[in-house]
């Protein structure tokens, strides 16, 4: 759980791979309830991170936009493309955007900057850090029940890594680092 929780964090911050590497790791490993569980821990931690970031945004965005720049796949382009689909979509922009491979800790950085509470801020990134966690780790669970049939822990856990690895080596050609 701990390692799920600072994960979440340092993800919502400034680490650049996400938890549910993790996550799908503890559901292939342990099973459903052990990951969703985890989920939770990912998801305070993510919530403490996406607080951190919003106060950082408050306090000195600049600073903060500066420091998003040095993030792998983060660039000036991303981080005013985040700022203008706040101010067109408000939070609809918040919900969707991680799920399309935008970090959601450049919405925290903007969030205030758009006139968005903290409140609100915080009560949108709820659902929208736990779909993701839960769903990714219930279909490695899934996929995992199906696989055990015929492959053994040590290569499911070995299709994983190779699907992350194949997952990260295809988001970084796309945004071109």
């Amino acid at each position: 759980m701990f390692v799920a929780g600072l994960w979440g964090f340092a993800e919502a911050t400034l680490f650049f791979l996400v938890p549910d590497i993790w996550l799908t790791a503890i559901a292939v490993r342990r099973g459903l309830r052990p990951a969703l569980l985890a989920c939770l821990a990912a998801l305070a931690g993510a919530l403490l991170g996406g607080l951190a970031m919003y106060g950082w945004g408050v306090a000195n965005p600049e600073a903060a936009r500066a420091t998003l720049d040095w993030v792998p796949a983060i660039d000036p382009a991303m981080i005013a493309e985040v700022r203008s689909a706040l101010g067109e979509d408000g939070m609809t922009a918040t919900f969707l955007g991680p799920l399309y491979g935008v970090p959601y800790k450049i919405y925290a950085v903007e969030a205030a900057g758009a006139g968005i509470g903290l409140a609100l801020f915080l009560a949108v990134s709820l659902p929208a850090r736990l779909l993701r966690f839960v769903l990714l780790s219930l279909g490695a669970w899934a996929i995992s029940a199906v696989l055990a049939r015929h492959a053994g822990q040590r290569l499911r856990i070995g299709l994983l890594a190779g699907a992350w690895a194949a997952f990260y080596a295809a988001y970084f050609a796309i945004m071109g680092i």
